[in-house]
């Protein structure tokens, strides 16, 4: 039995959710104390309830301790099953680290999977739909399995209500794969998405990256849609290379003007420009896991945040790798090595 202090690092839902993804992967059972300590709510919210009983329903699973505000929880996994899964977290929570905590296990199931989750597509505590399904899966089909999203219906905080489809074609193991520094930025894409809201908001979200990237006009995109249970409001910034496309997001928010949204996404895309980095501050946490799983590999970072620092410890208690860190001219180079290597 594996035994996790939830309290230690950052304190949050990622010590769960990837104790829950390696623990389907391997099966080995774990106890986990101190849920999500470091936080102003401790224990089980509802999305983080939604994983746990996601892992236990993909994994033939038994969770002791899964309720609301539970701060302990002891998880044995079963054997990990595809299929066709429906998750509804029933709030704004996220329904992306939902995905997150099950994907893993389903990348190396024994056939394919379909997914339909329910609940936040796009809040300011998560990694919104438009990460993964330009930034982050494309990166896992590279290590060999097929993932194919869409999003039916946006879900924002507070409202959420929204809703995605994922499908899987597995692979028998992950291929390592090395992302060199990066090179030149060949696509630039700002989205001004609005739900429910009106549309001067999002040109005056546009104009202002536009001007603080100095990319040209048609670099910038709105979209409108009443595709969504409440009203929402989201900047996406996409810069793509031969090794990734990047994405960076701000949120609207009451008594935030759009041009202090706009301005947020933009400053953390510059920052990430003048570096060598494929992978941003998020990308970076959300490439430890499959790397790992793939036993070595290796690729830029821009930084290492205090999130990642405690999956990087958190990983190896359930597999046989470290990871290592070197600063370069420009970028952080990450490394998964196998232990003993």
């Amino acid at each position: 039995m594996i035994r996790i202090d939830g309290s230690f690092g950052e304190g949050g839902g990622q010590i769960l959710r990837t104790s829950l993804s390696l623990s389907l992967v391997t099966g080995q059972p774990f106890a986990i104390e101190n849920i999500r300590a470091g936080r102003v709510k401790p224990g089980l919210l509802r999305q983080h309830l939604t994983a746990v009983l996601a892992a236990a329903e993909v994994g033939a699973g038994q969770a002791d301790g899964a309720e609301l505000g539970s701060q302990a929880l002891t998880f044995t996994p079963g054997r990990v099953r595809a299929g066709e899964y429906h998750f509804a977290v029933g709030t704004a929570g996220s329904g992306t680290l939902v995905l997150q905590t099950v994907l893993p296990a389903l990348l190396l199931a024994d056939g394919p999977s379909r997914v339909i989750i329910e609940g936040g597509t796009h809040n300011q505590a998560a990694p919104p739909f438009e990460f993964l399904a330009k930034a982050f899966l494309p990166l896992v089909e590279r290590m060999g399995p097929k993932v194919t999203v869409a999003l039916e219906r946006y879900g924002f905080y507070p409202a959420g209500g929204g809703r995605f489809t994922v499908s899987v074609e597995p692979c028998p193991a992950l291929r390592p794969v090395h992302l060199e520094p990066r090179g030149d930025i060949v696509t630039r894409k700002v989205t001004a998405v609005l739900a429910n809201l009106q549309r001067h908001i999002g040109r005056r979200e546009v104009d202002t990256a536009l001007s603080m990237l100095n990319w040209a006009p048609e670099a910038g995109e709105i979209v409108q849609t009443r595709e969504s249970p409440g009203p929402g409001n989201v900047v996406m910034i996409e810069a793509g290379s031969a090794q990734g496309t990047e994405v960076f997001t701000a949120f609207g928010q009451l008594g935030v003007t759009a041009e202090k949204v706009a301005a947020t996404a933009a400053r953390e895309t510059r920052e990430y420009l003048v570096s060598r980095a494929v992978a941003g501050e998020h990308l970076t946490d959300q490439l430890l896991l499959p790397m790992a799983l793939a036993g070595r590999g290796s690729f830029a970072a821009l930084k290492i945040s205090r999130h990642a620092q405690t999956n990087m410890e958190v990983i190896p208690r359930f597999l046989p790798v470290r990871f290592e860190t070197a600063e370069e001219e420009g970028y952080v180079r990450v490394a998964v090595v196998a232990v003993g290597a």
